[in-house]
């Protein structure tokens, strides 16, 4: 099992709320999974500016994660995460 750490500093709110709808299916279609969001995290430690959103995900390897993201069958559900926030996508593997 690996996680991918998600980042989001929201630009469109209806986008975003787009995006929400099909991202669970999408990361379904790789194994993946939603482990724990927070609509408003807080920096522990350090200078990072807190995002609006962060999200941590679960794909049961590297490739699947890799997959997930450039799986051109999910070109529009990544371009509404991406029109909908400023998102930064961390794998940490």
């Amino acid at each position: 099992m690996i996680y991918a750490m998600v980042l989001l500093a929201i630009t469109d709110r209806e986008k975003l709320a787009a995006y929400r709808n099909a991202a669970g299916p999408a990361l379904a279609r790789h194994g993946g999974k939603l482990v724990a969001a927070a609509p408003e995290p807080t920096v522990l430690e350090g200078t990072i500016t807190a995002p609006d959103i962060a999200a941590v995900l679960s794909f049961p390897e590297r490739e699947s994660a890799l997959a997930w993201i450039n799986d051109p069958d999910l070109k529009d559900v990544h371009e509404l995460r991406r029109t909908g926030a400023d998102s930064s996508i961390i794998l940490l593997a």
